[in-house]
């Protein structure tokens, strides 16, 4: 009997394992530039939380080689090793969608206990452990279609099927406005909101958000005058060493303009 294939049914995994991959015909494409051994043509990878699959595996007392064996045996990927394994927990590469899977299965967890903050629509979906068939099904939508809007990050649904997804991905505002493709014109809103007449733009920042308008006044509002107060900073110091550092801060604060706007809306809402 051939020895790989002896071990293979073992339940434990041998205490001896192979560095470089068994000389066996294995089944998949032939191999290619990875080192690893995975498939050439890759699903898009979701983003790894590497520490958390680290801290999860010694959780368990299971070594590198007991979660490549996991993978192998009981859900068909071959490929996996040891080395491959210590790849991912370092960062160097990230599991594609039907890895980060299995090693959930392996590691008794969800696969959104393996990915870090999601900001795709696919990365959502997939940190919910939800099928596109059922996102598709809950929106009312053709599968193909959404499956599209995954693809190239634009969003095509109604105000309804937005509503609809942030419930069945429980998605927060601010994250259903960045899958929703809403994120660019917000920031625009807001710079336009801060350099010039807020009011002008209570009521678009309203429609674009369905927020309520006395809130986003009060939010607008404070916005407006900190952000002026920044860029009027008077120069105190010689040579205008303040006009050019009022300038820096007028500048932090635009790039970081929907972080202090929803850090806003989150304390108006709590009152």
């Amino acid at each position: 009997m051939h020895r790989r294939s002896a071990r293979e049914r073992q339940p434990q995994l041998p205490h001896r394992r192979p560095t470089r991959p068994s000389p066996d015909p294995l089944p998949g494409p032939a191999p290619g530039p990875d080192p690893y051994g995975t498939p050439e043509h890759q699903a898009p990878t979701p983003p790894f939380d590497a520490a958390a699959a680290r801290r999860l595996r010694a959780a368990l007392g299971m070594g590198p080689e007991h979660v490549a064996y996991g993978m192998r045996s009981a859900y068909g990927l071959p490929y996996v090793t040891p080395d491959l394994v210590h790849a991912w927990e370092r960062g160097t590469v990230a599991p594609t969608s039907p890895e980060l899977t299995a090693l959930a299965g392996v590691l008794w967890c969800s696969p959104s206990e393996l990915i870090a903050a999601p900001r795709t629509l696919r990365e959502h979906r997939m940190a919910q452990g939800t099928a596109p068939e059922d996102v598709a099904r809950a929106l009312g939508m053709d599968l193909n279609a959404y499956l599209h809007m995954e693809e190239t990050g634009e969003w095509r649904g109604s105000e309804r099927q937005a509503t609809a997804l942030a419930e069945l991905l429980d998605l927060s505002l601010p994250e259903l406005v960045v899958v929703t493709g809403r994120q660019a014109r917000l920031t625009e809103l807001l710079h336009d909101a801060v350099g010039t007449r807020w009011q002008a733009y209570v009521r678009p920042t309203a429609k674009l958000l369905s927020l309520d308008r006395r809130l986003l006044e009060d939010v607008l509002q404070e916005m407006h005058l900190d952000y002026q107060g920044r860029m009027s900073a008077s120069p105190t110091w010689a040579n205008g060493t303040a006009a050019t550092d009022a300038g820096a801060a007028g500048r932090d604060y635009l790039e970081r303009i929907t972080d202090h706007f929803w850090s806003l809306v989150r304390r108006a809402a709590a009152y």
